[in-house]
């Protein structure tokens, strides 16, 4: 199949690209909305900018898996949609995410949203004159597809999705709390769409509280401030964040003031009022429909792909309840408002659905013994909900046993958890090479490999569980959870003289005397090449 070639000429000049380390902290301001966001990530030369036409099908997401883990991506023309501006990439730097919200480093990112996540900032209501995201009402041409972009991911499914939409349910149908998440949709019949829901998911909780009443009236919301996007990426962290708990409110703790809503036009719900588009209506638990025709001609499901899933696969399409749209609201259509389409099993989507599951984890352990947990990382090949990595600093022998039961805890409350491994505070849980060499040195296979779940409840996106179906439909309902794996990669307390690494002397020679800045400077770049000789370096280890 030929590239994709777009034409290279640029009508305009960009700001030219910065050290996303060397950019200032954000001031409040951006935080106000996704416009604002992109104003100062525009400013500050944080912002990859084109005019050159992009196309949501294969093309957007191409171009953003050739720059996955860069700088965000704005498309100023979007192929068939002459009022819409896309954004992509916009949470795949870390080190860019951190400088908008404020955060020091990694560790201190963990341990201020996990106070946010406990210290929420309650959510205001303005009126819809007020509000952003109802400056345009369409009640009558309610084709979906005609105004949010669809994208497809890969040439190996065969419809287009759109995934880039925040469901929110405030009030009474959320037991008095707020939520906010994310719900893949396909808009087959116009302004009737598939919206699947993860079982078990907070979505999945409403689905089942109301399945046999009247439909449950919602939004969801396109282009939101980036404090809610990071929210909604939460999931199956729900001791901490669970059901009536006030999503949104932790967003407004997160940037620091309030998120702003207003009630719907069509339906008895709330919308976050400063995002660019907002598709109002009723979830239709029992109305169940196939997510792509294919599935849908050979009435099976979990077969046929349809677009990736977090697990690094190709997600498969199933029976999902559908979503009846009764209103399109959106900013003015001159302003050419942003939608924020990403590919899914990339550093965008990881980031998204890790940062906040690591705040959870962290607070989690801190509520069974505080103290003891230092930190926690998510790394990119643990796949969003499948994994952790938990870094503790023991202080007594009982510390050995509380460090099992955050283990057992991190996967009995996070459905389909697969692997959690605990290490010590000498391990760099950011590097999956000293990681691996704590599992090589420092686990018994007979004593520190735990299953602590078997037949709990698992994640349908995961191959090898979809196979303990056997030859029904590979259904949630037909498989079951092997029960994880737990592993205690720490030192037995006591021990620590043991198991000491050596150190070597940096702190104490300096390069300086021997080499000039730039023989420095480009030593240390050569050793990138050895990824654990330069995590080693930086404590002498």
């Amino acid at each position: 199949m030929a590239t994709a070639q777009a034409d290279v000429r640029r009508k305009a000049a960009k700001t030219p690209l910065r050290d996303p380390r060397e950019a200032p902290r954000a001031p409040q301001e951006a935080l106000r909305s996704l416009p604002k966001t992109i104003e100062w990530l525009r400013r500050e030369g944080l912002l990859m900018e084109t005019d050159t036409p992009v196309s949501g099908d294969l093309e957007l997401t191409g171009i953003q898996k050739h720059f996955d883990g860069s700088y965000p991506i704005l498309f100023n023309n979007v192929k068939g949609y002459p009022n819409v501006r896309a954004i992509t990439n916009f949470f795949a730097n870390m080190d860019i995410v951190d400088r908008l919200f404020g955060w020091q480093d990694r560790t201190a990112r963990t341990r201020e949203l996990a106070h946010a996540l406990t210290h929420p900032i309650p959510s205001e209501v303005v009126s819809q004159e007020e509000a952003p995201c109802q400056q345009e009402v369409i009640t009558d041409d309610l084709d979906v597809n005609k105004y949010i972009l669809p994208i497809r991911h890969t040439h190996l499914e065969s419809e287009i999705t759109i995934g880039s939409g925040n469901s929110v349910v405030v009030g009474d149908k959320f037991w008095g709390g707020s939520h906010i998440g994310y719900n893949r949709m396909n808009f087959r019949w116009g302004n009737i769409g598939t919206f699947q829901i993860s079982p078990g998911s907070h979505m999945w909780q409403v689905m089942t509280k109301y399945y046999k009443d009247e439909p449950v009236p919602l939004t969801v919301c396109f282009g939101l401030p980036a404090a809610a996007t990071l929210l909604a990426g939460g999931g199956f962290d729900y001791v901490v964040l669970p059901r009536g708990g006030d999503e949104l409110g932790a967003a407004g703790a997160v940037q620091g003031f309030p998120m702003r809503l207003v009630k719907a036009r069509t339906v008895d719900a709330y919308a976050v009022a400063d995002c660019e588009y907002v598709l109002e209506g009723y979830l239709h638990p029992r109305d169940k429909r196939y997510e792509t025709k294919e599935a849908e001609e050979h009435d099976t499901q979990g077969r046929y792909h349809f677009h990736p899933e977090w697990a690094g696969y190709m997600g498969k399409a199933y029976k999902a309840p559908t979503f009846h749209v009764t209103a399109i609201t959106m900013r003015r259509r001159s302003d050419r408002p942003f939608i924020y389409p990403m590919g899914v099993h990339m550093y965008d989507c990881n980031n998204i659905d890790t940062t906040v599951r690591e705040a959870a984890f962290f607070e989690l352990c801190e509520r069974i013994q505080p103290g003891l947990i230092q930190d926690v990382n998510i790394p990119f090949p643990m796949t969003d909900w499948a994994g952790a990595i938990l870094q503790v600093r023991k202080r007594l022998k009982t510390d050995d046993g509380f460090t099992r039961n955050f283990l057992a805890a991190a996967m009995a409350c996070s459905s389909g958890m697969r692997l959690c491994i605990a290490v010590d505070s000498d391990v760099d849980i950011y590097s999956m090479d000293d990681i691996i060499w704590a599992l090589t040195t420092r686990v018994n296979p007979r004593d520190d490999i735990l299953n602590p779940v078997p037949g709990g409840a698992g994640q349908t996106f995961i191959p090898s569980e979809r196979l303990t179906a056997g030859g029904a439909q590979w259904t949630a309902m037909n498989t079951r959870f092997e029960g994880g794996m737990a592993i205690d990669a720490t030192v037995p307390y006591g021990f620590e003289n043991d198991f000491m690494r050596p150190v070597y002397p940096i702190d104490r020679v300096d390069p300086r005397g021997w080499f000039d800045e730039d023989q420095i400077t480009k030593g240390k770049a050569a050793m990138k090449t050895s990824s654990w000789a330069e995590v080693l370096a930086r404590t002498g280890r």
